[in-house]
């Protein structure tokens, strides 16, 4: 009997890429989601972390309860006031699914806690060009933007103005995209930095900087029989040894 088609989700390596919007044919990877919403009653912090599961609160290190849930696999920071950050999600809706199960926790605990005020605050992509970067090159000429600094950190930090994005980009092909509000800005901003990168790919051709004026060479003096010269010295400070009177 033959097999029905699988119900279950299509791998992303499967699905074909939409040339019109990743017209590099890469698409960066959504690895992190932050998300605040606002429970609107105030929160007894010790109670909320006695009772509910996988919740800790020290408040002499931190002012929130740290709660987890594994589906989706997230972490939330809740606050006394009723604010609440979600961190993990892969994905917009997940984050959205998260904080809803957070906040239906802290209902359960018989706080009168709403669902106010959801907002994406920050998108973290990540993708691979698959060539190494010339970091020095890029810098030079794109020093607006970027800051290189390799004895600090080893990447090279880039600060796109449209779509407000941060790129971490390092030489080995690696590019971090932070600070998104919508997926599309962390598309956008890839499909923007891709040439720029191709530009500065290592093994490429680099023009060469134009030759600076130097002094003319010290014509070198034949060496007498027996004597000994102290090469690369310029004209003046060569020592020939002649014999000994």
């Amino acid at each position: 009997m033959a097999a029905g088609p699988s119900s279950g989700p299509v791998p992303t390596q499967e699905l074909a890429i939409d040339r019109s919007v990743h017209r590099s044919g890469i698409v960066p990877t959504l690895q992190n989601i932050v998300a605040t919403v606002n429970l609107d009653c105030k929160l007894d912090l010790k109670t909320i972390a006695q009772k509910a599961r996988n919740a800790e609160y020290n408040p002499k290190r931190f002012a929130a309860v740290i709660m987890r849930i594994r589906d989706p696999k997230t972490t939330a920071l809740v606050f006394a006031s009723g604010k609440m950050v979600c961190t993990g999600a892969k994905s917009e809706e997940h984050a959205r699914t998260a904080a809803r199960k957070y906040a239906k926790i802290i209902q359960k605990l018989d706080f009168p806690a709403t669902f106010k005020d959801f907002k994406i605050q920050n998108i973290v992509g990540s993708c691979d060009v698959k060539f190494p970067i010339r970091l020095e090159g890029l810098n030079y000429s794109h020093g607006m933007f970027s800051s290189y600094e390799p004895e600090l950190f080893p990447g090279l930090i880039y600060r796109m103005k449209e779509p407000k994005v941060v790129l971490l980009i390092f030489v080995s092909g690696k590019v971090v995209l932070t600070g998104g509000k919508k997926r599309e800005d962390i598309y956008e901003a890839f499909e923007s930095i891709y040439p720029v990168l191709q530009e500065f790919r290592k093994g490429e051709a680099v023009p060469s900087a134009p030759a600076l004026p130097s002094t003319a060479p010290a014509r070198a003096l034949p060496a007498a029989p027996g004597s000994t010269v102290q090469l690369g010295l310029p004209a003046p400070q060569l020592q020939l040894a002649g014999p000994s009177t």
